[in-house]
């Protein structure tokens, strides 16, 4: 059976540091965030469509990984909750995708780690990063997805993970 470890969390939560350190490590392949290459070519606002496409295509790149472990820089999680925070929706295809995500371990980053700014990000304020990273939490348990809560600095972030992948895979 195959694992796919998913890293996710609110922005700026270390999750593409993560992402690129595990994968490098377990020299597997990374779906990354798609999200991010979509916006910084889009030439105006994104629009709840832009970030339908976005989600379709970043589940589209995590389909054609057939690897036994690769590593997601995020899945639908990151557009659930997206959708939630700023259309106050759910998607019935992203939900029920998420129902069925048994095969994945969830890494949610949490947001120990400093803010860095970044004109893609939206979020800064730490009341807003603590109730972004309690929807992802409640997602996750709600959708009984296995996950850990992973925090403190890099070094001990990658430790943590390796443990976990060590008795799980």
């Amino acid at each position: 059976m195959s694992k796919r470890i998913v890293i996710t969390g609110p922005e700026s939560s270390g999750k593409t540091t993560l992402s690129n350190l595990l994968a490098e490590a377990y020299e597997v392949k990374i779906v990354s965030e798609f999200a991010r290459e979509y916006l910084q070519k889009l030439a105006a606002e994104y629009v709840f469509d832009d970030v339908i496409k976005m989600a379709e295509e970043q589940l589209y790149l995590e389909t054609e990984i057939k690897d036994e472990l690769a590593i997601l820089d995020t899945d639908l999680t990151v557009y659930a909750v997206w959708i939630k925070e700023k259309y106050n929706l759910e998607i019935d295809w992203i939900q029920n995708h998420l129902k069925k995500a048994k095969d994945k371990i969830y890494f949610l980053c949490d947001i120990d780690v400093e803010w860095e700014d970044d004109p893609l990000r939206e979020h800064p304020k730490q009341e807003d990063r603590l109730r972004l990273f309690n929807s992802y939490k409640t997602l996750l348990e709600e959708n009984n997805l296995l996950y850990y809560i992973i925090s403190g600095d890099v070094p001990t972030r990658i430790k943590k993970c390796k443990e976990i992948i060590a008795n799980s895979i």
